[in-house]
């Protein structure tokens, strides 16, 4: 024993170097041959460098971080949840396009409606609401207007000064017997502590159902989970019969935090106020993120009801995305109808990290005569997007895509696109990679050009308040800044 001591003290360094290098070996040509598995290239390169330059750290993390897939029992409910929903949808035909509405506009209507299992659905109404607390104080009179439901499902929720009207409204409708159902995601709303504590206790105490979506339980289903793996949507569904969809959520417009009221933060949103048959469908979808959470199937019937306001002249069709799904259905939704557009594209979006596939799609539209808008931010509230986002845009400008800075200190958090005169897609989804992969998203398809003059008008609102952005001077920024986006734009690939 004495013997084997000596030795190991006499060459313990040697033998702790020779396995640390045998495990280094080992992890570098491991990851050659797992990493690259059913992943995008630009993901493989940049998860395979930062496995190569530190392989102790960095395969770790992968096995960690490096599945973008809902835990097990998530997985099971999500394949019940798309078979009842595709079921359904065989039973019920889309509804006409407008005569005047393009061929491949069909084509994205059957994209969606087999992606995501939701139809086309006619004669709904829509209008579209840019005023932050306004917006929050119109969901509260909606609210006081309920019979027999109120579901909501939202990223961030806390209750503040801003949003105590919203939560009186909602306590008002539990107490005299209406169906009040909450989720809001844990992570996008418990960083909020004092706003979501005081939200909690309030819920509590009128006694309505809600829960925090995709609560971090790492170990919770057998084997490590990824936690950063979110609902992101906003939907607000009032008695079946009104809807509010889009970029906002149910909080300050500061989100109560310190850095951001120093900083004179402000966030700037786009929400859609829906009426017609396109609202069960909105419920639906709410229905399935509420039987994740609580593991209640809600009756269809309770769901989805007749409309006593069918006067609109709108085709709405629901696109639901996130990593319950096998494909990313809001980037090819957005990637069809960019290689489709004709005349023109406008993008708002607060984070613009795209795919290769979107990046190629925006520069060949530009290329081939299609007038391409992107509207972003100026400033940034999270600093690796803020930084890759800035790395595409000498990219874009130099293919004559024409970028729009808003104006600080305002983030400019409204997420819509419009394709010519012909469609829209507005609702919680990000021009990045989180919200492909990561995030459980939502967004609404409005065909046809009766709503096109209300997109313009908000368009218009946030050009106005926007900075063009020229090729000469970005071109003379920094080198040590354009190295920063370079960095940024590489780590973000890492998903």
């Amino acid at each position: 024993m004495d013997a084997a001591w000596h030795w190991i003290s006499a060459h313990g360094v040697t033998l702790a170097s020779s396995i640390l290098l045998v495990i280094d070996v080992a992890l570098r040509v491991l990851a050659v041959f797992v990493v690259p598995r059913n992943r995008r290239p630009g993901s493989a390169i940049a998860w395979l460098l930062a496995i190569m330059v530190f392989p102790l750290v960095g395969f770790p993390l992968y096995l960690m971080l490096g599945k973008a897939q809902l835990p097990r029992k998530r997985r099971e409910k999500q394949r019940l949840v798309n078979r009842l929903m595709h079921e359904r949808a065989e039973e019920i035909p889309d509804s006409d396009l407008d005569q005047g509405s393009p061929s491949w506009l069909q084509s994205a209507v059957a994209l969606n409606r087999n992606l995501g299992a939701f139809p086309l659905t006619g004669n709904n109404s829509v209008d579209l609401h840019i005023d932050y607390d306004l917006t929050i104080e119109e969901m509260a009179r909606d609210i006081r207007t309920a019979e027999r439901s109120v579901n909501a499902v939202f990223y961030t929720m806390g209750l503040d000064a801003v949003t105590a009207d919203f939560f009186r409204a909602i306590g008002e409708a539990a107490d005299r017997g209406v169906t009040v159902r909450l989720l809001y995601d844990y992570w996008g709303s418990a960083g909020h502590r004092r706003p979501y504590k005081a939200m909690q206790r309030f819920l509590d105490q009128h006694g309505i159902e809600h829960y925090p979506a995709m609560p971090i339980k790492p170990f919770a289903d057998g084997a490590f989970q990824r936690p950063d793996l979110r609902n992101h949507r906003k939907i607000l569904v009032i008695d079946g019969k009104v809807g509010w969809l889009g970029s906002q959520n149910v909080i300050s417009r500061d989100y109560d935090k310190r850095s951001n009221i120093r900083r004179g933060l402000r966030w700037q949103e786009t929400m859609a106020r829906i009426t017609g048959p396109i609202v069960s469908e909105m419920n639906l979808l709410f229905a399935t993120d509420w039987y994740f959470e609580s593991d209640e199937i809600l009756a269809e019937a309770e769901l989805v009801h007749p409309q006593p306001d069918t006067a609109g002249e709108l085709e709405c069709q629901i696109v639901p995305s996130g990593p319950g799904f096998v494909l990313e259905n809001n980037l090819l939704l957005f990637d069809q109808l960019f290689y489709s557009a004709a005349e023109r594209i406008v993008v708002v979006s607060p984070y613009f990290v795209p795919s290769e596939s979107m990046l190629y799609a925006l520069i060949t539209a530009a290329g081939r005569g299609v007038d391409v808008e992107l509207i972003v931010s100026s400033t940034a509230d999270q600093f690796l997007v803020g930084h890759a986002q800035r790395s595409y845009y000498e990219e874009l400008l130099v293919a004559g895509v024409r970028i729009q800075l808003y104006e600080e200190p305002y983030i400019l958090h409204a997420k819509h696109v419009t394709i010519d005169d012909f469609v829209t897609v507005i609702g919680s989804s990000n021009m990045d990679i989180r919200s492909f992969l990561l995030d459980m998203e939502s967004s609404l398809m409005i065909g046809g050009s009766d709503f096109m003059q209300q997109m313009r008008d908000v368009e218009a609102v946030y050009r106005e308040r926007s900075t063009r952005l020229d090729l000469e001077t970005w071109r003379r920024r920094p080198f040590l800044a354009r190295s920063l986006d370079d960095i940024c734009r590489m780590a973000s690939s890492i998903v």
